[in-house]
């Protein structure tokens, strides 16, 4: 078993996520912790309505929601009472046994998991501390439930033994060599549930990794005017193959109105993901000769691929990234001016060529011959094949000095004298 803990700002969003898991027919809320009736018996405004007014006890609590999934192997299928004994023996091994909280059971993965939504707030208004919650207690949990219940151990098994904790990847779908439907299910299901976007163009960066685009039609087009969406297979160049197939006729119905909700519930903050990618992008270009495709290769290899939108004449005027690992689809202008297209010609710029952003495209020019490298930077290159990022950081990080001042450096004070005194003296 695999525990993942997660806190949030909101916990109408948590709930807001496993209940539409729940309307697309891919979860069910099998049970409850500490509610006054049985989980078959709450509607979505009485399960929220309770943590809720818990939470109202103390104001102060910020990121007040907890958000938990128990992972198990692929060869593990439990019964609903047996995965209820599972979160409430888990729920009470880290201390939340009193909390109230809902559980999940979620069928959109290739193994069996279920969600914990619960809270930060004692019922006596005090703040659940959670420093350390997963190093400490939860792990302890882990082992002691793995032995409890005879579930698979995930300690000690590899990577390759666990096929949950990979990046989901169903294959490119290749015209021809297998029913189009059915190859292309597979991929919307892998990605529309799993990946974090927010907008069709975002969504299209993934699909396009895997062959497929999804496609409104022109703004005068009789689809796009009624909402509809198609899905293409792409050829080898990118240009759309065979017969498009409609939202509607796939068994998920991953329509318009589908991914718009799938857009609200990806528009929050991504904090981790965005660092993440910014942390990989800098540390690729800490080592020498980095151009753009040696980028593009090295990010490929931590889980990142690198989508270059161009113009017809083959220039790059847009850049996003796919996050395989986090799950997570980002535009560059999205991380910063670094990190954009411009940014990233730039940065990964050679001696021949430099990028500037003109209307919808780059427009190559002549480059000015580039400024000598400092010491400092001939240092950090040639230094970077041995050391990480984070070291880097933190040998560059600038030192915390205190307000302290010897006495002998500062002012003296004169002291004032009161009207009159030097009269009477």
């Amino acid at each position: 078993m695999v525990a993942v803990i997660n806190t949030g700002y909101s916990v109408r969003s948590i709930l807001s996520y496993n209940e539409n898991k729940v309307k697309e027919g891919v979860a069910e809320c099998i049970g409850e912790g500490n509610y006054p009736a049985p989980a078959e018996s709450l509607n979505q405004a009485m399960k929220l309505g309770r943590l809720l007014h818990q939470n109202a006890l103390n104001g102060n609590v910020k990121r007040n929601s907890v958000h938990i999934s128990l992972n198990f192997h692929p060869s593990e299928n439990y019964s609903t009472e047996k995965l209820l004994r599972i979160a409430g023996a888990y729920m009470e091994k880290i201390g939340f046994g009193e909390q109230p909280y809902l559980v999940y059971r979620h069928d959109d993965a290739g193994h069996p998991h279920i969600h914990l939504v619960s809270i930060k707030v004692w019922h006596d208004g005090s703040r659940i501390d959670m420093q350390n919650i997963g190093k400490n207690q939860s792990e302890k949990a882990r082992k002691e439930i793995e032995k409890e219940f005879r579930l698979v151990p995930a300690q000690g098994r590899v990577m390759e033994e666990i096929p949950f904790v990979k990046p989901a990847w169903a294959g490119r779908v290749l015209y021809g060599r297998s029913e189009s439907k059915k190859a292309m299910s597979g991929v919307l299901n892998a990605v529309l549930l799993h990946y974090k976007y927010s907008s069709l163009s975002e969504l299209n960066a993934v699909l396009q990794l895997y062959n497929i685009r999804a496609d409104r039609g022109s703004e005068d087009s009789r689809i796009f005017k009624t909402g509809g969406l198609v899905y293409h297979i792409l050829d080898k160049d990118g240009k759309a193959t065979g017969v498009p197939i409609k939202a509607s006729d796939f068994a998920m119905k991953p329509t318009l109105a589908f991914l718009e909700r799938r857009y609200a519930l990806n528009s929050s903050e991504k904090v981790f993901e965005k660092n993440r990618i910014r942390s990989a992008v800098d540390g690729a270009l800490l080592r020498r000769d980095m151009d753009l495709e040696k980028l593009v290769s090295q990010l490929h290899k931590e889980g990142i691929d690198v989508v270059l939108r161009k113009s017809a004449g083959g220039q790059v005027y847009g850049i996003t990234y796919v996050d395989h690992l986090a799950k997570c689809v980002l535009n560059g202008s999205a991380l910063g001016k670094n990190y954009s297209a411009k940014g990233m010609l730039e940065r990964c710029g050679t001696t021949t060529k430099a990028a500037e952003v003109s209307g919808d495209g780059i427009v190559p020019q002549t480059a000015s011959q580039e400024p000598k490298e400092t010491a400092l930077e001939s240092t950090l290159e040639s230094a970077s094949d041995g050391i990480s990022v984070k070291v880097l950081e933190e040998l560059f990080k600038p030192e915390w000095q205190g307000d302290y001042v010897a006495g002998k450096f500062k002012a003296r004070r004169r002291k004032s004298r009161r009207k009159g005194a030097a009269d009477r003296n």
